[in-house]
């Protein structure tokens, strides 16, 4: 096996995948990991958005307007869309060029930069499409949720949502536009699974929120006492 392995390294050097250098295993290299942003205070406690400049964490105006379904949300990073980003870099591959050999690389990285300490009875991804999961061939939420369960040794309940109809990409809408799209867009699979549980939603980005809002709610609705968020990044706003 060993011999094997070392073929395969010779033939297929593993490489950094945002940056494609040669690395000792396929991970973020150094120059990579130190180039991501994390998400740091000041933030709004409850949807975890960053706010520029320093001083004590405070709730957003989305926030105090419009107080989510959901306990916390938190990310990882964070990210601009005009700027480049190692770890969007290496999402994009990952969701978009279908590359599952990512997925290790990023859930770990999630797991490892999860910044809830809060102990929940039961990990849920968001669920993809049928549409979507057949091009896609796997979702990415529930890829990285697996990571994150075994690493926290909780149960994952990968079905316990399922999306009720195919829903328009969010990419170019507003906040209002996004929370129509998704309005009644979530199920609950089976209630006794969620209710009275505290709950670590997964996704693997977070624009407005209006994806995970509408989950927690219908999670909410369906009896469970509690939802948090987990992402691996967030678009900044400013």
């Amino acid at each position: 096996m060993r011999a094997i392995a070392w073929g395969l390294d010779f033939l297929f050097p593993p490489r950094c995948p945002a940056c494609a250098r040669r690395t000792a295993r396929v991970a973020l290299c150094a120059d990579c990991t130190a180039a991501i942003t994390p998400a740091r205070s000041p933030l709004c406690p409850t949807c975890g958005e960053s706010f520029p400049g320093s001083g004590p964490d405070h709730q957003c105006s989305r926030c105090l307007l419009r107080p989510p379904h959901f306990a916390q949300a938190r990310a990882c990073a964070v990210y601009r869309h005009d700027r480049s980003s190692p770890l969007i870099e290496a999402l994009h591959r990952f969701k978009y060029a279908r590359d599952i050999t990512l997925a290790p690389v990023l859930g770990e990285y999630l797991a490892e930069h999860c910044p809830l300490a809060v102990v929940h009875d039961l990990i849920i991804p968001v669920p993809l499409d049928l549409a979507r999961l057949r091009w896609r061939g796997f979702n990415q939420a529930a890829v990285l949720a697996r990571v994150v369960a075994a690493r926290r040794r909780r149960p994952l309940h990968p079905m316990a949502l399922r999306r009720r109809r195919t829903t328009p990409p969010q990419v170019g809408l507003g906040e209002a536009e996004r929370r129509r799209n998704m309005a009644g867009a979530f199920a609950v699979r089976d209630r006794a699974a969620v209710r009275g549980r505290t709950i670590l939603l997964v996704d693997d980005v977070m624009t407005t929120g209006a994806t995970v809002e509408e989950c927690a709610k219908t999670l909410r609705r369906a009896g469970a006492r509690r939802v948090d968020v987990l992402v691996l990044a967030r678009a900044a706003e400013v």
